[in-house]
């Protein structure tokens, strides 16, 4: 037996708003436009994909699943999506080397410093 991951589902009250913010903020393309079904993916047909799913309520708590980013540049991927109407938030995180921002709607992800060359 053996198993593929899909997607990452985000319940959202705008799917398409949230959906084209993610979009954008990764170079991802839409492979459903539906108003209450909306679909990205790295490239059409490959996985993992995000879906944002219509829902009538708005975020409340801490996420309790979230996405890390690894940028080359960090403090000029932090700008960026701020740029673009992230927040910066705490969470509690303390002093630690990455940064924790908010999408529109208050969804967290993290933000973490380019991969240090092991060899």
């Amino acid at each position: 037996m053996s198993v593929e991951w899909e997607q990452v589902v985000v319940a959202t009250r705008d799917p398409v708003a949230l959906g084209q913010w993610w979009r954008e903020a990764l170079g991802w393309v839409v492979v459903d436009d539906d108003q209450v079904v909306y679909e990205i993916q790295p490239a059409p047909g490959q996985l993992p994909g995000i879906l944002f799913l219509a829902a009538d309520d708005a975020k409340r708590e801490k996420n309790r699943l979230h996405i890390d980013l690894r940028p080359d540049d960090q403090a000029a991927e932090v700008e960026r999506l701020i740029g673009m109407g992230a927040t910066r938030v705490d969470v509690g995180q303390g002093d630690v080397p990455w940064v924790v921002l908010a999408d529109p709607e208050g969804n967290e992800f993290c933000v973490l410093a380019a991969r240090q060359n092991t060899k």
